[in-house]
């Protein structure tokens, strides 16, 4: 037999298993990764350049597009930063708008992921079932912002707008009969927290059916177990946050650890791994999406009893209302001058953290005064996790470096940035 020689191999940039535009050089002995060199950059859109050209509330739209499947989260750690700067903080009913979107943000997260991540091992009828379930989620992005992906919701002060008193329904087409209408519309007829009532209702079965197909799955297990070791100690040294960080068994979540929002007053608990290999970074992320599930019921209950502002009052940083403006000319002169010249922030610099779906997502702002910022630094939770890939795959197939880029979880609008 002839002498198998060490080579490179190109993985990506347009590997459908890359997720994203990640190029990996990968130095092989035949089937076995010797070194991983992730190749990033490809994607690099300046955003933290353009946010420093913009005043501030015209960049909220560019955090939804760092992490397109983290959308409102991304927006929440910028407008956390700017409230500081500002030093306001948003009605209670706001707040828990805020954490009840942010949790059906990681079950959208979650839900993609485990589709995306059983399909590159190779399970495909799991990339559909979470697809079915994030249909209903994307729903209720569409019902408070008019868009199912890139929401800009979340403002400083508050959010856009109070949670609407219908949903949208399907109408009959080509597409769908009258009797299929009929049924998805079913939770429907009532107000958007009446259809998120009855998701979560509905939600942990679903989650039982993805375990049943994956857990105990011998193959899927074979795949997962003992792939992608990491100690707590390494994790923490390499800069693990998240279900990376909890899979390696270190309990750390910024909801509990450092509160923000409501959290604080909410009952949830926090999965932890044992063995911080591929599987239990998996188990972690499914029982993240019980615990959500649970966060989501307590805040649709907190805000069918609690009516309130949604905003704060202060048109320094909030537009006038329609009724002022019709009837009043400097009202709508300050509306435009808002959204074309901005707000002037006291200068500071300020740092806010929320616990995404894939880690600790961080906004650093810095502040001269103007109505645009100095300085903006987006803290990424998967560029840390990009850079450990080669020490993960070392001694590994090269199908599992397909698995570990799926356990990875990234997103390269985020890494690139």
């Amino acid at each position: 037999m002839p002498e198998i020689r060490n080579y490179t191999l190109n993985f990506g940039p347009q590997h459908p298993a890359a997720h994203g535009v990640l190029r990996l050089v990968l130095e092989m002995d035949g089937e076995v990764v010797e070194r991983a060199d992730p190749h990033i950059g490809l994607l690099h859109r300046a955003t933290e350049k353009l946010a420093e050209n913009k005043p501030y509330n015209q960049s909220i739209g560019y955090m939804d597009r760092l992490d397109y499947v983290s959308m409102m989260c991304n927006e929440h750690g910028y407008v956390l930063a700017l409230e500081r700067l500002l030093g306001i903080q948003p009605p209670l009913r706001a707040q828990y708008i805020r954490v009840m979107y942010d949790e059906i943000t990681r079950l959208l997260n979650h839900l993609l992921w485990l589709g995306a991540h059983a399909l590159d091992v190779g399970a495909m009828s799991m990339f559909l079932y979470c697809l079915r379930e994030r249909e209903d989620l994307v729903d209720c992005y569409e019902a408070v912002s008019g868009s199912r992906m890139h929401a800009t919701y979340y403002r400083p002060g508050g959010v856009a707008r109070d949670l609407p008193g219908t949903m949208p329904q399907y109408k009959p087409s080509r597409w769908k009969s009258e009797a299929e209408v009929e049924r998805i519309n079913a939770d429907r007829q009532g107000s958007l927290l009446d259809f998120i009532e009855a998701f979560t209702e509905r939600f942990p079965q679903r989650v039982d059916e993805y375990e049943t197909l994956l857990t105990e799955n011998r193959i899927w297990r074979q795949r997962t177990v003992g792939v992608g070791v990491v100690s707590p100690e390494r994790a923490l040294q390499l800069g693990f946050t998240g279900p990376m960080l909890r899979g390696s068994g270190v309990e750390w979540d910024l909801r509990r650890k450092q509160p923000y929002e409501v959290y604080d007053r909410l009952d949830f608990d926090i999965p932890v791994g044992a063995n911080g290999d591929t599987y239990d970074r998996y188990l972690v992320r499914v029982e993240e999406m019980r615990q959500s599930n649970r966060i989501i019921r307590q805040c649709v209950d907190w805000l069918r009893a609690n009516p309130g502002p949604v905003m704060v009052d202060d048109h320094k940083i909030v537009p006038p209302r329609r009724e002022e403006m019709k009837a009043d000319m400097e009202a709508l002169i300050h509306h435009f001058k808002l959204f074309t010249e901005g707000m002037c922030v006291p200068a500071g610099e300020a740092y806010a953290a929320v616990e995404h779906p894939k880690g600790e997502f961080g906004v650093y702002l810095v502040s001269d005064g103007a109505n645009k910022p100095y300085r903006v630094k987006v803290r990424a939770p998967g560029f840390a996790h990009l850079a450990a890939l080669d020490e993960m795959s070392r001694g590994h197939m090269l199908a599992d470096v397909v698995t570990l880029i799926g356990s990875l979880d990234i997103v390269f609008g985020e890494i690139d940035r």
